[in-house]
């Protein structure tokens, strides 16, 4: 499990570079330089105060005509339209200089999105699912064959690894929201579009709720989709089939994690009666826990499976903690600091722990 911890956390550091690699620098403003010495040396001395006032006018002049056009150039770049491909996207809230409809209106962040499930959606999340059915069918396989024919130890082994491997992705699903929530943009490169969409949910979080299953989800199949799983099952081995079995498992959550959180953004009768089973049995992330994920600034109950990680994560200040130790590798604040400057002080000063 170390190796998933340390790709995830250095997948959270890439995005954090990302963020500030692609950061415009502001630019310099030279000053003006004079240019009439050579003209005062050829007038001569009686001439010396004429020059020199003419040349303060000029002077003047310029300067104030530059100046003009600096404050002309610095308020259209004021009023251009920003993008979720900009740093300024934080959540996506009023300040963060993008517009969005008011009220309780569906809104989409990603350029070219939409709630309009496609025939493409459907293809890639079916072959991945289909993808991850064979593997784990596979895998069940060989462990059957590894406890020659037994199929009770093999049916105990398998549950075992599956409800580990939920737990996992509990956690796994947490890390993964904490560090789109908060680093990163749009230009980021592979998770650009899902950065985006994970930040700008905050603006608009009822606009899960219009999406189709595989409009919701597809996007997950990019980090957890078949190539992931096949590059596992190679490195695993035909001989370590429960490995196999537990990453197969643990991506399918992943990708189900998405639509496990939009039914957490659903009243009970716009749900089916086992889904508030599952709610209720703590299978699934119920709707009150995911709720106190969004109040502000967003630093806390992450994790979107079932969960059951959130109170641990939180108490223990586990992602304060990875936010200093970024912060003190590259500078890179996290969005949960930019919106709460308190949380910032706290969190360098190593109070780490949130209130519960």
């Amino acid at each position: 499990m170390k190796y998933f911890f340390t790709s995830t956390v250095i997948a959270a550091v890439l995005s954090s570079i990302s963020c500030a690699a692609f950061t415009p620098t502001k630019p310099m403003v030279s000053p003006i330089q004079g240019t009439y010495a050579a003209k005062m040396s050829k007038q001569g001395l009686q001439l010396r105060s004429t020059v020199i006032k003419e040349a303060d006018v000029t002077t003047e002049k310029q300067t104030t005509e530059e100046e003009s056009s600096i404050n002309y150039s610095f308020q259209e770049s004021e009023n251009i339209k920003k993008s979720y491909l900009d740093d300024g996207f934080i959540f996506g809230l009023d300040g963060s200089g993008l517009e969005r409809p008011k009220g309780k209106v569906a809104s989409v962040v990603v350029e070219g999105d939409s709630l309009e499930t496609t025939p493409q959606q459907v293809g890639i999340v079916s072959a991945t699912f289909a993808g991850h059915a064979f593997f784990s069918a596979s895998s069940i396989l060989n462990l059957l064959s590894q406890h020659d024919g037994d199929i009770g130890a093999t049916a105990l082994t398998s549950l075992s690894v599956i409800i580990a491997s939920w737990i996992l992705a509990d956690f796994g699903s947490g890390v993964f929201h904490w560090s789109v929530d908060n680093y990163g943009n749009g230009k980021t490169p592979i998770m650009g579009n899902i950065i985006a969409a994970f930040q700008g949910h905050h603006s608009a979080p009822w606009t899960i709720t219009y999406r189709g299953f595989c409009n919701n989800v597809w996007k997950l199949c990019i980090p957890f989709g078949i190539p992931t799983i096949a590059a596992i099952n190679v490195i695993a081995g035909p001989e370590n089939p429960m490995i196999t079995l537990f990453f197969a498992v643990f991506c399918a959550i992943e990708i189900m994690s998405q639509e496990l959180h939009k039914w957490s953004h659903m009243t009970k009768s716009e749900t089916p009666f086992w889904v508030n089973t599952l709610q209720d049995l703590g299978i699934s992330i119920g709707r009150v826990p995911h709720a106190k994920h969004h109040i502000a600034p967003y630093d806390g109950n992450y994790c979107i499976v079932s969960g059951l990680c959130n109170e641990a994560l939180d108490k223990s200040g586990f992602f304060r903690w990875m936010e200093h130790r970024i912060y003190d590798w590259n500078g890179v604040e996290s969005n949960a600091w930019k919106l709460d400057p308190e949380l910032r002080a706290r969190t360098l000063r190593g109070d780490y722990s949130l209130p519960l």
